[in-house]
This record gives C-alpha cells, structure tokens and sequence, in this order.
C-alpha cells in the first residue's frame, strides 16, 4: 500500500518561466535514465526480490524516493511553463533569428526547432510535465532491468544512477536560474548518496556470500575457461595492451589475463541452410529455388494448425 505525503522531498522555484528549459528538463523525468526509469525499476527489483528482507526494503524505499523525485521534476516543469508561451514569443520576436524564422522568411527551421518550446508542453499537457524525454520520446518500459539476480540489478542500478547524475549535473550547468540550481542541487546530492549506496549494496551482496565478481557464479563452470581471461585485440593498433585487463590476475581471482595481439577465427566460414521452398527465398542455386506451385501447406499454415491442437477447446 502507497500513501502520497501532499508536501514535496524539496523544492524551490523558478525566478522566471523557461519553456525551452523546461524541454531540456524533460529528460530527467522520461529519458532512458530519467526518475520514471530507476523508480520502476527499483520498484520492479523490490516486488521480485526474493532475498534477504533488507534487500527488499531498502530496493522499495529507494523506488518509493523516486516516486517523489518525479513529482518534484513534474512540479518545476509546471512553473517553468506558466504563462511561457507567450513569453516565448514575444522575446523571440525580439531576436532577429528566431523573429525572421517565425516571420517566414528564413529558411532554417533547424533554428527555430531547436530554440523553440516542446509544442506539446502547450497542446497535449496544457503547460504540465509528460511521461516523456527532451525530444518528446514516450518513456518507455523497456528501459528498466529488474532480473531477479541482485548483483546483476545492483550494477545496472549504479549504471543508471552514474548516467542520471550525469545528465542532472549537465542541466544544473545549462541554467543560470538560482531556484532551478538550488532544487536540481538537491536532486544531485540523492544521486551522490545513490551511487554510494548501491556500491555498498554490491559489497554488501558479496561478502555475504551470494555471488562473486562475475556474476552468475556458475558461468565459470559452464564456460571455456582456456577463453575466459583473453583480451583479443580486433582494432588497429596494440594501446590496449597497456590496461590492467591486458596482463595479470583476473579481477575474480580465478586466472591470469593474456593478451592476444592477433586474434584468428576459431570456427568455419558460414555455409547457412538453404530455404524451404515453400519460403520462396532465394537459394544458392536456381535448381535449388521453388520452380513450380504446390499445393503442400506452407510453416506458417502448419504452425497455425499446431497452435490449434494445442488450443484446449479447438
């Protein structure tokens, strides 16, 4: 059970509307690492977790954090569009780019796409914030990972939090709005602290024994291990070979990393399968290809009428 607290984690408002700012913004809250992805996707990870129960608690508190992080980014995008399309006119007609350009008689509509408000701040949301990122893409629900291994999820937690701060920190250096700073500083300073957690969350995983450096553990069973340590070089050049992945012990302490400077194929050219006929594709010969109608059911007439007598009822 959720319950909404009506009072924001933090907030500070604009000093003056930015509806071109309040594009750029968007991508906090529906880009591919924005607060609608790591809210759902801890969320997701939490609902999933079959672990310890801290795991569990602290993957919902976090998740439950971001629910507010939305709101507070929905709630600035909401002050940042008051009255701004108006506005926005108004002082681009000032500038003699954007005023040509919306006077018809440029050309460029580059410039004024790429100066110009998000139309949909104005036609679709009525001046609110949108599920969205800063070119209008809808989030989308692909880009959350929740795998059910912790370790696996925890990294792609840290992933998305390094590239989340990273966008925040480039936004936070786009305006020079002091009550945009201030709240975004905010947000700044929760992704420092998450980073920080899911690193110790990682160690924590680990010294309690539930995976190791390469995760899952059993890939180190199931895999070749005379391929399992090799760097192969496959581009111009050997600088590669001065990294630490290039010579020493493995980071999972299991082998020894070699360097492979000319790395030669293992496996045979490919000789692919030639088409069914009934495909109509084309195969390596003509005497090879469909040359005459049959009246045999295609795969797909054939799949169909398997899925019916699988179908209970058919």
């Amino acid at each position: 059970m959720f319950y909404h607290a009506k009072k924001l984690q933090y907030f500070t408002p604009p000093t003056r509307p930015d509806a071109v700012y309040a594009k750029k913004l968007q991508e906090l809250i529906g880009g591919s690492f924005g607060e609608m992805t790591v809210m759902m996707q801890y969320l997701f990870q939490g609902w999933n977790c079959r672990g310890p129960a801290k795991y569990r608690d602290m993957l919902l508190d976090i998740g439950t954090e971001e629910i507010g992080h939305v709101e507070m980014l929905a709630t600035m995008i909401a002050h940042l569009l008051d009255k701004a399309p108006i506005k926005d006119r108004e002082n681009g007609a000032k500038d003699p780019v954007v005023g040509a350009v919306m006077g018809g008689s440029n050309p460029k509509d580059a410039i004024e796409a790429a100066m110009a408000m998000n139309p949909q701040h104005a036609i679709v949301s009525g001046g609110g914030a949108m599920p969205a990122d800063s070119v209008g893409f809808p989030w989308n629900g692909r880009f959350i990972v929740a795998s059910g291994n912790l370790l696996a999820d925890f990294r792609s937690n840290l992933h998305a939090e390094s590239q989340g701060l990273m966008q925040a920190v480039r936004l936070y250096e786009m305006t020079d709005d002091p009550g945009v700073k201030d709240h975004l500083s905010f947000m700044i300073a929760r992704d420092t602290m998450h980073q920080n957690q899911w690193l110790a969350a990682i160690e924590d995983l680990q010294s309690e024994g539930f995976e190791e450096t390469v995760v899952p553990k059993v890939a180190h069973e199931y895999g070749k291990k005379e391929f399992a340590y090799q760097f192969w070089n496959h581009s111009e050049g050997e600088d590669s070979a001065r990294g630490r992945w290039a010579k020493g012990p493995s980071i999972d302490g299991k082998g020894e990393f070699e360097y492979v400077a000319n790395p030669e194929p293992l496996g045979p050219e490919p000789q692919p399968p030639q088409p069914d006929p009934r495909l109509h594709g084309t195969a390596m010969t003509p005497q090879n290809s469909k040359s005459e109608a049959t009246n045999q059911p295609n795969l797909l007439d054939r799949a169909a009428e398997a899925i019916d007598r699988m179908t209970p009822g058919s």
